[in-house]
Formats: structure tokens, sequence, C-alpha cells
């Protein structure tokens, strides 16, 4: 199988993984947030910055050090599969003794019992890891999907009779620790993959002298990003911070997800393409044109018809959501780019670059924060539109030393998609001040935009538009 054919069945599969699994557990948590309050999904943010930061440490960056080494083998495998255990059962040690705390810091008792129960999800997720980083290695995003969508499907049906039973937030824990352990065990049956009982001193440091900075860079990162809502859960109420968290994950979930499809199915074979910088460099704008072709308009169409998208699904009590959620919209719209440069680093080994370019990032972005917090919530959801912009100036200036690529060529590339997304958002939007109902607004605007984004993208020749619709053609002749 060819380069070509490899990249095109691994988006496919890594794709139908993410957007299964990711949709249907959108389709459950929609359910539930009519449901439920505000100020539950607030209790549960509010511990995402300590849950994040335990990952970060438990990963270590072993597992992209995994994919990204040439000449693995089982030993490296059992010595990073043990390490993650070994640390997970540590770090939960230290978040349960730190419960008290943590309910203490932001007045609220029940916070004790909650982390402590949430806090075994690391553990679980351990147990994982290595698993999925041999599937992705070898291209297996079949297998994962098949995991996470049943597992998904079966906590959110729990989750779903929870919340209807009258359990509030514990809803969201139970359906939260019962989809980790469903989707670690079903990768575990389907892996067929076993840990040998080795552990090699070497093999630790061989993989950490490359893990360790991407550990830190990832730190740094997942601190920023959820210091966000440390803060509004300090400064400001449960019930905002139930606001912003919908918000963020609205805004995140097609931008995320569509970006990580790519990224996940691209690194293993840019990888072995390390070497031949002629054609890593050809992926490497391809594929960032496929992908910002594909989620500008989603996210700026979103932002155009987000007050009528949160009236029909989530009902009015939500509607604070929406002038935060348009803000985020155009803030995360940009991950595409600032995520296919990051991965490009590390395809390089220069996981110090990376580490570099997150450092001066993250110094920028906490003084964005910090300079916003006076002015509000919403004013600080402005601040990540410009961080965003911040992150690619950076991050391109590393690329570039690897690449040539530098940012005035990628602005070139994508220049074409950005001026056809925002001539469609407008039109978009003109359509939501029509006045009519929530449905019928939605009815009107989706139709419209696409049809104006794909009869532009052909009279003009998109060529992002030609190979789209050239892997749609191929599917249908393989089914």
């Amino acid at each position: 199988m060819s380069i070509k054919q490899q990249a095109t069945q691994s988006v496919f599969w890594s794709a139908v993984e993410r957007f299964s699994v990711q949709g249907v557990q959108f389709l459950l948590s929609i359910i539930i947030a009519r449901i439920l309050l505000p100020s539950d999904y607030g209790l549960i943010a509010m511990l995402s910055v300590f849950m994040a930061i335990a990952q970060t440490f438990i990963d270590s960056g072993f597992a992209n050090a995994l994919i990204q080494k040439k000449n693995r083998n089982e030993v490296d495998y059992s010595t990073v599969f043990y390490f993650n255990i070994g640390v997970s059962v540590c770090v939960y040690i230290l978040l349960y003794l730190m419960s008290p705390w943590i309910a203490a810091f932001y007045g609220q008792s029940q916070l004790v019992l909650i982390t402590r129960v949430v806090g075994l999800i690391l553990i679980v997720n351990s147990f994982g890891i290595v698993q999925q980083a041999r599937m992705t290695i070898a291209l297996d995003f079949k297998r994962q999907a098949l995991a996470s969508l049943l597992a998904v499907v079966l906590s959110g049906c729990v989750g779903v009779w929870l919340a209807y039973g009258g359990y509030n937030v514990w809803a969201l824990v139970y359906q939260s620790l019962l989809n980790n352990l469903l989707r670690v065990s079903f990768i575990w049956l389907l892996s067929g993959w076993m840990p040998s009982w080795s552990f090699s001193v070497h093999s630790f440091r061989v993989l950490f002298s490359f893990g360790s900075k991407l550990l830190l860079s990832t730190l740094l990162h997942t601190l920023y990003t959820n210091l966000y809502t440390l803060v509004i859960g300090k400064k400001f109420s449960t019930i905002e911070l139930g606001y912003y968290n919908q918000a963020f994950v609205w805004a995140q979930f097609p931008s995320s997800n569509f970006t990580n499809v790519i990224v996940r199915a691209i690194y293993p074979i840019q990888c072995r393409l390390q070497d031949d910088m002629e054609q890593l460099n050809r992926i490497f704008l391809k594929y960032m044109r496929i992908a910002c072709y594909c989620i500008f308009p989603v996210m700026i169409g979103f932002c155009a018809l987000a007050e009528p998208v949160v009236r029909l699904v989530l009902t009015d009590k939500w509607l604070p959501v929406v002038p935060l959620l348009r803000i985020l919209c155009v803030a995360y719209m940009w991950d595409p780019v600032m995520k296919i440069n990051h991965t490009l680093l590390n395809v390089k080994g220069h996981s110090d670059y990376f580490l570099y370019a997150e450092i001066i990032k993250k110094i920028t972005a906490f003084l964005i924060l910090f300079a916003t917090i006076p002015f509000g919530v919403e004013v600080m959801c402005m601040g990540l539109v410009l961080y965003a912009f911040t992150d690619i100036i950076i991050i391109v200036y590393y690329t570039q030393k690897l690449t040539n690529i530098g940012l005035l060529t990628q602005v070139k590339e994508l220049a074409p998609v950005i001026s056809l997304s925002f001539s469609m958002g407008v039109i978009v939007y003109m359509t939501a001040l029509l006045g009519v109902s929530p449905s019928v607004q939605l009815a009107i605007g989706v139709p419209i935009g696409m049809a104006y984004y794909f009869i532009m993208s052909f009279f003009f020749h998109y060529k992002e538009f030609e190979m789209v619709l050239s892997f749609i053609r191929k599917k249908r002749r393989e089914a």
C-alpha cells in the first residue's frame, strides 16, 4: 500500500473513530445537559485542571516517544506500561490527599468525595496508554473506533438514566468513570498485546529524553488551558463556570476532533518519512489545507448560528452561553494550523523546539489571561482569540527552522479558504437575523451556507474541494 493510500485509510478510520464516538457522546451530553443544571457542570469543571495535569504526568510524553522511535521493541512497550501505572497510582494518592484542600479552595465541600471518585479514572486510563499507542503505530484506528464507540454508548445510556433518576452531578461522575473503564477494557481485548515482565532503565532514559520535553511543554499548555476554569471557578460563580464550560466544550468539539483526526492519522506516517524532507513538506501543507478547508466553515457557521443552536438544543436556560460560544469559535478555529505545525516538530525529533515555543507562548498567554480577568468572562474569552494568533506566529517561527515554510507561505496557502469561510459566515448570519423560530433559522441557514461554500469552491476550482470529492467517489466505489 502506498503512502497516499495509507494516509487516506488512516484519516478515514481515524475520522470514523473520532466522530462516531464524539458524536454519540455529544448527543448524549446534550440530553443530560437539558436535565442537569449549569452548576452541576461547574462542579465537574472545577476538577478539570487537576485531572488534566495529573494525566499529563502519567503519560509523560512516552506515547508520542514510542510512536516517533524508529527501532522500538517489546522492552520499550513494557517499560512504558509499568511506568504509566506506577505514576498513576502515586498521582491518585496525591490527589486523594489533596481533595479537602481542593474543596476548601472552591468553597464546595462535596468536591472531596467527587475528587476521590473521579481520580480513579487516572489509574484506569494508565492501563490503556501503551495498547492505544501500539494501535496508532499500526494505523489501526478501526479497532480503536469499536472500543471507544461501545464504551461511550453504554456509559452514555447509564449517564442519561442516572440524570433522569435525580443523581445530579453524580450522573456526570459515574458516566465518565464507566466510559473510561469500558474503553480501556475493550482496548485490552482487541489489542492482543500483553506486557512482558521487563523494565529497562536504558529504554526509559532513551524514551524520556524525547518525552520529557513533551511533558514540560504539554504541562504548560494543559495548565494554561485549564487555568481559565480554575480562575472562573474561584473568582466567579459555579453557574458562570458552567456557562463557560459548555461554551468551551461546544467550541472545541468540531475543531479539536477534526484536527485530532488528521494529526493522529498522519503523525505515524510522517514519522516514517522524517528523513524525506520534500515529501514531508508536501504532506504537511496538503493536510493543513484540507483540515482548514473542512473546519473553518464549520466554526464560522457555528459562530453565526450560535443563538438558534443553543435555544433549540440546550433550551433558553443556557442562553448566556451564546456570546462566549461565538468568541471561542473564532479562537479555536485556528487549531488545525497550530497543531499540525506542532506535530511537525515532534516528527523531526525536535521536542526541544516544541518546548521553547511552548514556554514563549505561555508566558504571553498568562499575561493576556491576567490582564483580562478584571473585565469578566467574556473579555477573558476574547483574550483566547488574541492568544490563538500569537500561538501561530511563534510555532511557525520554529517550524520554519526545519522546513523553510514560513508564516507568509502558510497564510498564502490558507488565504482562499479563510476568505471563503468568512464570506459564507456573513451570509449565514444574515439568515439568523430573520424573525423566525430557531429550528427554521437552522433549516434555512445551514443549507444556504453549505450551498454557497461548495458552489464557490467548485467555481474557483479549490484543490481541497476536488480532493474531498475524489475521496467520496473512491469510498462509494469500494462500497
